[in-house]
């Protein structure tokens, strides 16, 4: 039996800080969680914590008939929705309340197991974010073209180089560079669970060779392109 896990598109209103809301119900199963370069805010038995952004895969597991609910945000909205630099986040989990107190607690008891009840929890702290829009159109260009090397990027956004470095970590969660390695991976791994040619995959992603490829593909999913097929 596989996890049952199904996403929905935003609330209009949030769509520029969100990318989704989601659902997942368990079947008892151990459930691989790869890098996609997002934050989620996830709420399970009326707790909510942050998760991410990973640099590598997270096994998990949900008990048969268990249900967590999620808001994935947007690359580079981490920090000001957050209220913290998502570096910080970098490859942990940690519970909504250590960062916003006692409304953290409260909005996972109201959350419940409704995804649209978590986005509307998380509304008013959501709009009130001020994003760094330089930063937000970097990531948006980095996921079109991960090749972008970045000084080409930071003048395209009007950034010194050091200090899109340093602005992109803070509200994205790595650097651009792993930013777009991550990317080229999540191309890689869509044509890849297609059943799309290794060779063709590789060359569509971005990769020098299928070797590359592979190697990228198990450094960052612990899992070779067959596996990731089956």
């Amino acid at each position: 039996m596989r996890v049952a896990y199904r996403e929905q598109p935003p609330p209009h209103d949030l769509a520029h800080l969100v990318r989704c809301v989601w659902i997942r119900t368990g079947t008892g199963e151990d459930t691989l969680v790869l890098p996609d370069g997002c934050l989620d805010v996830i709420v399970r038995d009326g707790a909510a914590i942050v998760a991410g952004p990973d640099t590598g895969p997270v096994l998990g597991r949900l008990e048969q008939g268990g249900v967590i609910v999620g808001l994935r945000l947007r690359p580079g909205a981490g920090e000001a929705a957050l209220g913290v630099p998502a570096d910080e986040l970098r490859d942990v989990r940690v519970p909504l309340e250590d960062l916003w107190g006692r409304d953290g607690r409260e909005l996972g008891e109201r959350a419940g197991d409704d995804p649209g009840a978590l986005a509307l929890a998380l509304c008013p702290r959501l709009a009130a974010s001020a994003l760094d829009v330089r930063v937000m159109e970097a990531a948006r260009r980095l996921a079109r073209a991960p090749a972008t090397p970045v000084p080409a990027l930071a003048a395209a956004v009007g950034f010194g180089e050091r200090h899109l470095r340093r602005r992109f970590a803070a509200a994205v969660g790595y650097g651009p560079k792993t930013f777009a390695r991550i990317v080229r991976f999540r191309i890689a791994l869509g044509r890849v669970r297609a059943g799309e040619p290794l060779a063709e995959a590789a060359a569509a992603a971005g990769y020098a060779d299928q070797a590359h490829m592979t190697r990228e593909l198990v450094a960052l999913s612990g899992r070779t392109p067959g596996a990731l097929r089956a």
